[in-house]
């Protein structure tokens, strides 16, 4: 970074009226992305963009899969120059309960509700909050049924999850609302 730029950005400091008490540090980091499980599946960039619909659907996601630079340099010319940025807007699509299980030979009994088996790509579209919602309502109604059957959470009907979860007037399924402008 170029230090006439590093100079005028470090004028900016830390806001003045948050975190008052801490000398305006915040108390806690934020983590954007950080180490996931590898399941038996994982989900990745197709799951969102192109294979939508899947047989085990806890909710839908529809947040555009977004990624921040990964590096920034500079060029031969002397220009700052982002890598690694990706922002691809996506179709609602549909989240596999399969993505909340680490595989069965590591361990049983454990539904993984944030760092869930999900590629790079897909976890920045899957990392939302209404979805970790989705996740953890799904979780929840998995455990009870896991815990009624005396099962590892690996071996439940994941039919009576989803139907389960779809009493609960949990989204399935996207219908693409027709406009006036398209003649209907």
């Amino acid at each position: 970074m170029p230090e006439p730029l590093q100079d005028e950005l470090n004028e900016f400091g830390l806001a003045k009226d948050e975190f008052v008490d801490n000398e305006n540090w915040p108390y806690q980091l934020y983590v954007r992305e950080a180490r996931r499980m590898v399941g038996d599946f994982v989900m990745t960039q197709k799951d969102v963009q192109s294979a939508l619909t899947k047989p085990d659907a806890i909710g839908m996601g529809s947040y555009n899969s977004d990624s921040h630079n990964v590096q920034r340099y500079i060029t031969e010319q002397g220009h700052a120059q982002n890598e690694g940025n990706m922002e691809v807007p996506v179709t609602p699509y549909q989240i596999p309960y399969r993505i909340l299980l680490p595989k069965k030979s590591q361990v049983t009994n454990l539904l993984v509700t944030v760092c869930f088996s999900a590629s790079h790509v897909t976890y920045s579209t899957l990392r939302m909050e209404p979805v970790y919602m989705i996740i953890g309502q799904a979780a929840g109604v998995a455990a009870k049924i896991a815990i009624d059957e005396k099962a590892a959470v690996q071996d439940i009907d994941t039919a009576a999850v989803t139907a389960k979860l779809h009493n609960q007037r949990v989204v399935m399924e996207w219908k693409r609302q027709e406009t006036k402008s398209e003649g209907k």
